[in-house]
């Protein structure tokens, strides 16, 4: 007869048996959700060189977020975004159960860019699949665990695409402004495409706008409306609606293209897949009648199949009664750029006003090298004073000055930019992604 003791024992090794093997069930990668996250979305489309593979990439300085395997979930779950405008609206970049306040979820739906949260991710691919963001969506309201099966893995192999919602701009109301389009044109796969089309505004008289509205389909680097100097030679004057590339299909610079650059005169820009923009009461930027404006659209595409750019700008106007000034862009780049290899180097270059004028808007451009652009004051009771700061080169803000910041002539403003190259090869100032840039833009008027 076994003994009481006996059969107590072996019950208390089968118990610790089986809940051993249900721990390891628990354990076990192909079981967890977050591990085929891991394995089958970031590892493949977001943990890639130059994007969110290592800490040594160049855009690390401004997301911070590793997704490689053994770093994604703690850098995920229960973090503040960098994103300004999405920490700003409570946004985490994972919320456990609660997908549409995870700025993931966001990233990773081409239909839910509602605010200024940055291009659709993985950025430069096709968006992932229907089945994949169900997968990631039913694991965030499942608690975002980093263990346990939550959701049901076959809608990873789901290949549906997820189309990119891209609903146009609505046209002003008749008597309140203008639309320009730059129409649907095709990127070609693994190709970085940068056109401008010298477009009609279509106002028959003089048009003060105060309001500017810009979208755009994903995977825009950036888009820029120009004017151009009166000095620009006639033959270089472009034709209206004819579209020019900055670069040949083999990767070419187009050299009629770039001379016409030289002579541009900025207007709005905007580095974000939407811009809603309005310059302080009573000041507007004046558009006169018949006027063509130069669009340049530039698009990374780093996918394997063709992609579509296209552009809506609205031009908001007021009346002429409700304005007193007419706001001039500020266009102050620094081009003596040299930045070594595997360096941070901090460039400082000063920009003076031959005017008195009063500065109203700032904003700064650079390419993904840059990790923080100041502006200062140069001269007067101010001199130093620092009156932007930009941490985050893809999302750059424009930034009202309230009051306005008053500058006498011979003073100016100072850019001071810390580019930090972890590339192997020395960088200088140029016009693709992977050269770099220091531009000031913003607006000021004349006292």
């Amino acid at each position: 007869m076994i003994s009481v003791v006996r059969l107590t024992f072996l019950g208390a090794v089968a118990s610790a048996v089986a809940v051993a093997f249900l721990s390891c069930e628990e354990d076990d990668p192909g079981e967890s959700s977050f591990n085929l996250i891991q394995e089958k979305i970031f590892t493949k489309s977001c943990a890639l060189s130059g994007c969110h593979g290592s800490s040594g990439d160049a855009t690390f300085v401004q997301h911070k977020l590793l997704l490689s395997d053994g770093e994604s979930y703690g850098n995920l779950v229960g973090v503040t975004p960098t994103n300004t405008s999405a920490s700003a609206d409570g946004l985490l970049r994972v919320k456990p159960k609660d997908a549409h306040t995870s700025l993931l979820y966001h990233k990773i739906s081409g239909g839910h860019h509602a605010k200024q949260y940055g291009n659709p991710m993985p950025m430069g691919l096709a968006l992932l699949t229907v089945g994949q963001v169900e997968f990631i969506r039913l694991w965030i309201e499942a608690g975002a665990p980093e263990r346990g099966a939550v959701a049901d893995g076959a809608l990873l192999d789901d290949t549906t695409p997820q189309e990119e919602t891209f609903e146009p701009l609505k046209p002003p109301a008749a008597g309140a402004g203008v639309q320009m389009v730059v129409s649907k044109f095709p990127v070609a796969p693994n190709f970085e495409r940068e056109l401008f089309v010298y477009k009609k505004v279509g106002n028959t008289e003089q048009m003060l706008v105060n309001r500017i509205e810009i979208k755009m389909r994903q995977n825009s680097h950036h888009f820029i409306l120009y004017d151009f100097e009166p000095t620009i030679p006639a033959g270089y004057i472009p034709v209206n609606d004819e579209v020019r590339d900055l670069r040949n299909q083999d990767g070419s610079v187009n050299f009629n293209t770039t001379i016409a650059m030289g002579y541009h005169v900025f207007v709005i820009g905007t580095q974000t897949p939407y811009l809603d923009y309005k310059l302080p009461d009573g000041v507007a930027i004046q558009i006169p009648a018949g006027m063509s404006l130069d669009c340049n659209s530039h698009y990374v595409n780093k996918s394997t199949v063709a992609i579509d750019g296209e552009v809506n700008v609205n031009l908001h106007t007021v009346p002429a009664s409700s304005v007193n000034k007419i706001a001039k862009a500020i266009n102050f780049p620094n081009y003596n750029l040299n930045l070594p290899a595997k360096q941070k180097t901090t460039l400082s270059k000063t920009f003076l006003f031959s005017k008195s004028v009063s500065v109203l808007t700032l904003t700064s451009h650079t390419h993904q090298l840059a990790e923080k652009f100041v502006i200062k004051v140069k001269g007067g009771a101010r001199d130093g004073q620092v009156v932007y700061t930009n941490l985050d080169w893809h999302h750059p803000p424009m930034v009202n000055l309230n009051p306005p910041l008053s500058l006498n002539a011979g003073e100016g403003l100072i850019s001071e930019i810390t580019y930090n190259n972890t590339t192997d090869a020395a960088v200088k100032f140029g016009l693709t992604s992977k050269d770099e840039m220091g531009i000031i833009f913003g607006y000021y008027t004349e006292n």
